[in-house]
């Protein structure tokens, strides 16, 4: 293969992790977005999203694609910031799981401060020393829409606090984590579960899946937690569903476009928890995908098989 080069349009801090994983191997920054060229002898690519949450993404590649590049990592583990030809050349891998943990204590803290009424139960004077009710979360059910590496970090801290634990996934495969009981369909899952955490990827199939006729089979004062993709809810569909009460609480991370325009409901909206797509930005994120590409390098040099390439068929 010759010397080996790495293009990345990461920034500096994911590259100055990733160089301590990979050695001697160059890293030359790039420009997010479509490469329009690459450094010489760049045989990889490290890709950041190419959009946002609603945004527009390129119909055709840039001249010269894929230019010498042979392998494509992509820094999230969604596809679908990602344009369609990236996936019609050289290999491309995902960073499966290097956030999953960062995402699952994130979601397990929404449901510790709906229980415990954080940050509102913090005072700054005498006159607000009057005992707020609380709740425990031990003996309440938590749903998970999905069960890839999110919702296997999620469930073994759900049931460390005495939680029930349901769970659905696309596939037949065993659920794998000891307690984690399936549910059949999707309006089981919402009739039952007090918390319901989205943890599936952004797909044709689960566009809009959240909607209008399964919110109204939730149980009553349900919260529901999204660390997936906006895409996945009704938006208007979950304010209706909070503003009648179906729904307690909606803590979101992430929504559909991204930012929201001004004056958007969920700005306001006493239902909504809202945070800017920020529950993976932690070191220990950056420290799994270097790790994870660096194992991936090491194949690529030995011509072996890579792991965790993405199948664009299935979303991820």
């Amino acid at each position: 293969m010759g010397d080996l080069v790495i293009a990345s349009q990461l920034n500096e801090a994911f590259n100055a992790t990733l160089a301590a994983h990979v050695g001697d191997v160059p890293i030359l920054p790039l420009p997010p977005g479509p490469p329009r060229a690459l450094p010489p002898a760049a045989e990889i690519l490290l890709a950041a999203p190419f959009r946002k949450a609603g945004g527009v993404l390129p119909s055709i590649p840039p001249p010269g694609w894929p230019f010498d590049v042979k392998w494509v990592q992509l820094v999230s583990v969604g596809i679908d910031f990602y344009p369609e030809w990236l996936f019609q050349g050289p290999v491309v891998t995902s960073a499966r799981g290097s956030s999953a943990v960062a995402l699952a204590e994130f979601a397990f803290a929404a449901i510790l401060a709906a229980a415990k009424r954080l940050p509102a139960v913090w005072i700054d004077g005498p006159e607000g020393w009057t005992p707020t009710p609380l709740q425990i979360v031990e003996g309440q059910t938590l749903g998970l829409l999905g069960f890839g590496a999110i919702g296997k970090a999620l469930a073994p801290r759900a049931l460390a606090f005495g939680m029930r634990v349901l769970a659905t996934r696309r596939s037949d495969a065993p659920l794998t984590v000891a307690g984690v009981e399936r549910v059949a369909d999707l309006p089981s899952l919402f009739a039952q579960s007090d918390h319901v955490v989205l943890a599936a990827p952004a797909t044709v199939d689960t566009t809009g899946i959240v909607n209008r006729a399964l919110l109204a089979r939730a149980k009553s004062g349900l919260h529901l937690i999204n660390v997936a993709r906006g895409a996945l809810v009704d938006d208007a569909a979950l304010l209706a569903a909070l503003d009648s009460g179906q729904l307690s609480l909606a803590s979101l991370d992430v929504t559909h476009p991204e930012p929201l325009p001004e004056g958007h409901p969920f700005y306001s909206h006493p239902g909504v928890r809202l945070s800017p797509h920020t529950s993976v930005h932690t070191p220990q994120t950056r420290i799994n995908l270097a790790a994870q590409f660096a194992d991936n390098l090491g194949r690529y040099r030995a011509g072996a098989p890579l792991a965790d390439v993405v199948d664009p068929a299935r979303g991820y």
